[in-house]
Order: C-alpha cells, then sequence, then structure tokens
C-alpha cells in the first residue's frame, strides 16, 4: 500500500491533503438509488467501538512481500473517518466503522473522488448488515442485504438500506469469488471488490485506482489490517499503532 508502484491506475494510488473529507461532494454519487416506494424500515446497525482518532505509526507488507514502514493520522468527520497515510508517499481515504472494524477505500495523493467502501458484520443466515461511505462525504448509509440464494458468502442477496440523507432504497445483490476474494455487483449498476476476514467484509467501490484496507480494532487500540487493490488476487498487510 505504501512504498510501492500499484498496478495500472493504481500507480497514481486500497480498508486521506489538500482537500479533507470536509470538502463536501455535491451530489455524491453514493452506492445506492433513492425509491420513491421504498421507504424502507431502519436497518441495525452493529454498535462501533471507541473512538479510533489520533496519530499512528504503521509498519506492513506491501503486496509482493517487501516492507514499509511510515506514519498514519485519522481524523473524525462527522460519522466516518479521514485516514491519511505518509509513508514515502502521500495516501488518502474514507474509514467506514462497523463494530470492531473498520475499512478504509483510498487512493494516492489527495483527490479520492468516487472512491467508497462497504463494511459488512455478517450474521445468523447468512445476512450481511452493512455501513457505506465516499471519498468527500462526512456521514455514512447503511445496508442490510438477505440472502435469496447461494452457499457461503456467494449468491443473491435482497437489499435495504438507507442513504445518509436519510432516504430508503432497496436493490439486488450478487456476490461471485473472484481471485483472492469476491466481486459485488448491485443492481443499481454500483460494483465492487471485497475481501472477508471471519465475521467482517470489507468492499472497495471505485475501480482500479481505488485500493481498500479492512482494519480489525483489537482491543488495545492497534488497527491490525490487510489491504489490496481493486480486484487484484495478492494482499499486503499493515498494523497501526497509536503514539
Amino acid at each position: 500500500m505504501k512504498q510501492k508502484s500499484w498496478p495500472g491506475a493504481l500507480m497514481a494510488l486500497s480498508l486521506v491533503v489538500a482537500c479533507v473529507l470536509g470538502c463536501s461532494r455535491a451530489g455524491a454519487d453514493v452506492p445506492k438509488t433513492e425509491s420513491a416506494e421504498n421507504k424502507s424500515e431502519p436497518v441495525a446497525v452493529v454498535p462501533n467501538a471507541a473512538d479510533i482518532a489520533g496519530d499512528y505509526t504503521v509498519v506492513g507488507t506491501n503486496e509482493d512481500g517487501s516492507p514499509y514502514k511510515g506514519a498514519l493520522k485519522v481524523i473524525k468527520h462527522g460519522d466516518v473517518y479521514q485516514f491519511r497515510w505518509d509513508a514515502g508517499k502521500q495516501y488518502d481515504g474514507i474509514g467506514i466503522p462497523n463494530g470492531n472494524a473498520v475499512a478504509v477505500a483510498f487512493t494516492g495523493g489527495n483527490n479520492g473522488e468516487g472512491c467508497g467502501v462497504v463494511i459488512y458484520q455478517t450474521l445468523a443466515g447468512g445476512t450481511l448488515e452493512g455501513n457505506w461511505g465516499y471519498w468527500g462525504v462526512n456521514e455514512m448509509g447503511t445496508e442490510q442485504a438477505t440472502r435469496a440464494s447461494g452457499s457461503g458468502l456467494a449468491g443473491a442477496y435482497n437489499v435495504v438500506g438507507k442513504n445518509p440523507n436519510g432516504s430508503g432504497y432497496k436493490a439486488q445483490l450478487s456476490i461471485t469469488p473472484r481471485a483472492s476474494g469476491y466481486q459485488f455487483a448491485w443492481s443499481n449498476n454500483a460494483s465492487g471488490f471485497g475481501i472477508r476476514q471471519g465475521n467482517t467484509v470489507s468492499v472497495g467501490i471505485g475501480g482500479p485506482r481505488c485500493a481498500f484496507v479492512a482494519y480489525e480494532i483489537k482491543p488495545n487500540g492497534v488497527l491490525d489490517g490487510v489491504w489490496g487493490g481493486y480486484g487484484s488476487d495478492k494482499t499486503g498487510t499493515e498494523k497501526a499503532t497509536k503514539k
């Protein structure tokens, strides 16, 4: 994630600074669409862990196994967090918490417009309970995906959710295995690539220029993560320790 050139569009770069998350992105393309007929009931959300804002030191491995070190600043903005790395190069992203985990969509430089992330907790019966957000928007939406067919994580799901502005939506979601993770495709023309870690599923949205990192928030406050590029068959690791 740091100190290496990513393939393709990730060369510009996968869980934030001239414009921080506080720069609201007018008309942000959230991954869901409002429907006047879909005034969905509120989606239950797993309570979030303690506030993770602060300064961190990071150590990790790149996708090729080479090590890196650097610094990370996590800044709270409304419902979400700005993640800003300095590890030989600047990276900027949006972090969405869910329970004892946080997923971050990020890119190289300071403009992550179009990059988003969804973080789900898997519940009994295969239901996915999620929070989602986009770079430049200081609020998050919620989503519940109920499996209609399939097994494991793969399959077809019926989705209900709520946009950051409070409007409800419904959609269908297809999850299929791909490389080291899964391809996510919503019926409202949004798509992403995700990985599963235990009961947490983190999905990066926005195409090849947007990478993601999925952290587990440890009891001692350490952020223990796995990261990768869109559709990559390899992942890196990162551990961030608060100063």
